[in-house]
């Protein structure tokens, strides 16, 4: 599997470019995938929605789909495709260092 190296950090990804060990999850990955996604400037509503992620996660075993992210953040999903222009699947996902998404994310 390919190796990415951002500033003092090493990741390990799959052939999409996520994670494959969560537990490398640091914030030099979410500085690469900010600047890999076009992302300008981390927010508390980015970190809201990474947060929820990885919570649903750590719960649920899988990403949660786009209507629970939505409700338990309180954005619509129109704001969370504003925040991640790739979408909660690819983008916010990856920033949250989960596996890629295999359903309806």
């Amino acid at each position: 599997m390919p190796t990415l190296e951002h500033n003092e950090s090493k990741f390990e990804v799959d052939e999409d470019g996520f994670l494959l060990n969560g537990d490398d999850f640091n914030a030099d990955w979410v500085d690469y995938v900010k600047s890999v996604e076009g992302i300008g400037e981390m927010t508390d509503e980015h970190q809201k929605v990474i947060d929820a992620l990885q919570e649903y996660y750590k719960k649920n075993g899988i990403a949660p789909m786009v209507r629970i992210l939505s409700k338990t953040t309180g954005f619509p999903l129109k704001r969370i495709y504003e925040l991640f222009p790739s979408g909660p699947g690819k983008g916010a996902c990856k920033m949250a260092g989960l596996p890629k998404p295999t359903g309806c994310v």
